[in-house]
């Protein structure tokens, strides 16, 4: 079995849910409180190993998620926060369509400090249905802006949490000689 260890960066601006998404990935569990950094520049790093499959193999994948606490931070340590970054998930909350905008600003922060990173998207908080404020339409032209696949998710519900990072692993095997 190919073992293989990769970074993973989320990128989202404040309270979006890109801790929720990761808390329910590796313990399947949420927490309904936001938990702020107060404006430190503090990077939480949480790792999962999971079985990836790439052909007739196995791979046995440890990623370790970087979550920046904001995006205020972001932008004094985005050079060192992005440094060495295999993939990254972009996360907007369909409840503020402001995040959505910072998507594309992301984005291209990663790409240009690291051209060949994997981009998975993350439209989060699908279980707020009444407040939602983003249409299908607009979460489509984002990521086709982008050029990067997308999720609805819920790190409330769950919902489609696994499929996203699972799809994430399985682009971060793909160029890894067998």
């Amino acid at each position: 079995m190919i073992t293989l260890s990769k970074k993973v960066c989320l990128l989202g601006d404040a309270e979006v849910g890109k801790s929720s998404l990761v808390r329910r990935f590796i313990y399947d569990l949420f927490e309904d409180r936001h938990l702020s950094n107060n404006g430190t520049s503090e990077v939480k790093v949480s790792v999962k190993v999971v079985a990836v499959p790439r052909d007739d193999a196995m791979i046995e994948l440890t990623i370790a998620f970087w979550d920046l606490a904001d995006s205020v931070s972001f932008e004094r340590v985005r050079t060192s926060y992005l440094r060495g970054t295999a993939g990254a998930v972009a996360v907007g909350d369909i409840t503020r369509p402001a995040t959505l905008d910072d998507l594309c600003r992301y984005s291209r922060d990663l790409r240009a400090s690291n051209p060949e990173a994997h981009l998975v998207l993350a439209f989060n908080k699908t279980d707020l249905t009444h407040q939602r404020a983003v249409t299908d339409t607009q979460i489509e032209t984002v990521a086709q802006d982008i050029n990067a696949p997308y999720y609805l998710t819920s790190g409330r519900t769950g919902e489609n949490v696994d499929l996203l990072f699972r799809h994430l692993g399985r682009l971060l095997v793909t160029d890894v000689a067998a």
